[in-house]
């Protein structure tokens, strides 16, 4: 018995007491932590649009939306695809079919003009949809 006792711990009665050693999970956890830092920024992704300055309160979603972008000279995109106008309903109402309460985002290039805007948010209100947000960026 004598031999044992430099290896392992014994409490009073002479049973065998088990501690777990956190220090690995801990590394192993700001290692993983440090990698999603890194790699958040690098998952955003879209098409380029200097969105207007707007002082509006942050939109929480807990599901991901659609995007539709409209970039200065009128060019559509539904998340990162460029479409023209006229394919715009036909994907929006399969897109609406397969998920009815996806949220529908439209950001538009603060220098767009604003009939392109209007159509494409007239557009959206003919195929059904009755919450549109607007992206903006926040007022500096």
């Amino acid at each position: 018995m004598s031999q044992w006792k430099g290896h392992e711990q014994w409490d009073d009665d002479n049973q065998l007491m088990s501690q777990i050693n956190i220090t690995p999970m801990v590394d192993v956890m700001l290692v993983l932590l440090i990698i999603f830092m890194v790699a958040a920024p690098m998952l955003t992704q879209g098409v380029h649009v200097d969105l207007p300055d707007a002082n509006a309160p942050q939109i929480r979603q807990q599901i991901e939306p659609l995007v539709i972008s409209i970039q200065e000279n009128g060019d559509l995109y539904i998340q990162n695809k460029k479409i023209t106008f006229d394919q715009l309903a036909p994907r929006i109402s399969s897109m609406r079919k397969a998920k009815p309460d996806l949220p529908v985002f439209v950001r538009g290039d603060g220098k767009t003009p604003y009939e392109f805007v209007a159509r494409v948010m007239s557009l959206l209100e003919s195929s059904g949809i009755k919450q549109i947000s607007l992206v903006t960026e926040p007022q500096r």
